[in-house]
């Protein structure tokens, strides 16, 4: 049975989330701060986690860092503030995805089942297979089917975005990984590699079906 810690400092959410969680097969344990959380986290090793960010101790992004010390495991972050810079720093820290606030259950169940399928992908050639529009692409062997040319920074790009369907990437991840750490901040590097990719790959790149932009803070690339 998978373990869901919940962290939130508000108890009506705690209960209510315990209760459909509980109903839906999970087992759940609740913490109603950073310190509780990081201690139930160490007692009782959970497979996800969903994180408030507005905690009374310490900041979400504190917890997370805290966690990514020493384990992997999903974390979806609960963010009541309308501050996309909040949400980048938890994304940046390790968190997985967000939820923002008021949210539906039905969502909130919808990110648990995406994340643990990102945790726990399926084996075989399969994986690296991914698909836009028109165009069938193999990871494995960096081809496109039908033939369609590649720059090797518009590979990278593509790369990791599709190695994580459905998940937020920030920029600053992005740029991190595909141009190095001294590019952090050049977003417009981004934007530009961006609309190529779906000029290239999209049906039509005016309305992306599958290389989505998060406006203020990254990208998704949704199957």
């Amino acid at each position: 049975m998978t373990r869901i810690l919940v962290v939130d400092d508000d108890p009506q959410i705690l209960r209510a989330l315990r209760i459909n969680l509980r109903a839906r097969h999970y087992e759940v344990d609740v913490a109603a701060d950073g310190t509780e959380a990081l201690h139930v986290a160490a007692a009782h090793p959970p497979d996800l986690v969903v994180l408030d960010l507005g905690l009374p101790d310490m900041d979400g992004a504190e917890v997370i860092r805290g966690l990514r010390g020493w384990s992997s495991i999903p974390i979806i972050v609960l963010s009541g503030r309308a501050e996309g810079t909040d949400k980048v720093d938890a994304l940046d820290a390790g968190a997985d995805d967000y939820v923002t606030k008021p949210f539906g259950v039905d969502e909130l169940l919808a990110r648990i089942r995406a994340v643990t399928r990102r945790a726990h992908p399926q084996d075989g050639p399969g994986a690296a297979l991914a698909t836009i529009g028109d165009y069938r692409i193999d990871l494995s062997d960096h081809t496109i089917s039908p033939d369609l040319r590649l720059t090797p920074t518009e590979w990278q790009l593509l790369e990791q975005l599709l190695r994580n369907p459905g998940k937020l990437i920030t920029q600053r991840q992005l740029l991190h990984e595909v141009w190095g750490p001294q590019y952090s901040t050049e977003t417009n590097y981004l934007r530009q590699y961006m609309a190529r990719l779906r000029r290239k790959l999209e049906p039509d790149p005016t309305r992306p079906r599958h290389l989505l932009t998060e406006p203020g803070m990254g990208y998704r690339y949704q199957p």
